[in-house]
């Protein structure tokens, strides 16, 4: 096979024509790389290589690309990347350097999720659990993270009744309202006898106010 042309394509990118008919799209770093030149001959293990290499190349700048954005999980880039590029060899060489970069850390992105989760959202354990999996992280890897938040499920638990839910809980007689408050908290991701607990300390806490208060 013989390169029959090199011309500028858009912006870095070059047009390779092989043999008059083939053609391929290269960036620049891969035609110096390389030395792709107008009578250059390859056979095909040295174009499958040239292939291979703009492949890898594009595949790890459009990882990059998304990692401007926002953060990922090993699992989601590599699901990214296999919907775009198909060959698992290619992704997962990508994802090795991702990580050897520090591009790709799961232990990282774990902790930022479980803040997010957690101190933002609020969210109880078994959802947190839930939507880290979603996000392809899981065992050890997420327990640990949740480590450090072993005390703030409850307290959050506490400032949802105090704040969100105030409003259903002026009766602890009226059980409609406090099983409604109940079953909300519940779709939070907290376990029944968390809530359980959290509402009765509620409405202990607001009766001794009241005494207090007389």
């Amino acid at each position: 096979m013989k390169i029959t042309s090199v011309s500028r394509y858009k912006g870095t990118t070059f047009e390779v024509e092989i043999d008059g008919e083939r053609k391929l799209y290269l960036h620049a770093d891969m035609i110096a790389d390389y030395n792709v030149r107008e009578g250059l001959e390859l056979d095909r293990t040295e174009l499958r290589k040239i292939i291979y290499a703009s492949n890898f190349r594009r595949a790890y700048q459009y990882a990059l690309y998304r990692l401007d954005y926002r953060d990922y999980s090993f699992s989601e880039m590599y699901s990214k990347l296999l919907d775009t590029y198909k060959s698992e060899a290619l992704c997962t060489a990508v994802m090795k350097k991702l990580v050897q970069a520090g591009a790709i850390d799961d232990e990282r992105y774990a902790e930022r999720l479980a803040r997010k989760l957690v101190v933002s959202k609020m969210y109880g354990r078994r959802r947190v659990l839930r939507e880290m999996k979603q996000k392809g992280i899981e065992g050890f890897t997420a327990e640990d993270a949740l480590e450090q938040y072993e005390y703030t499920f409850f307290e959050n638990l506490m400032t949802l009744l105090e704040t969100k839910h105030a409003r259903y809980l002026t009766d602890s007689s009226d059980r409609r309202s406090v099983e409604k408050v109940k079953a909300a908290l519940a779709r939070y991701g907290y376990d029944f006898s968390e809530i359980n607990r959290a509402v009765r300390e509620y409405f202990e806490n607001h009766e001794e106010q009241l005494e207090d208060n007389e």
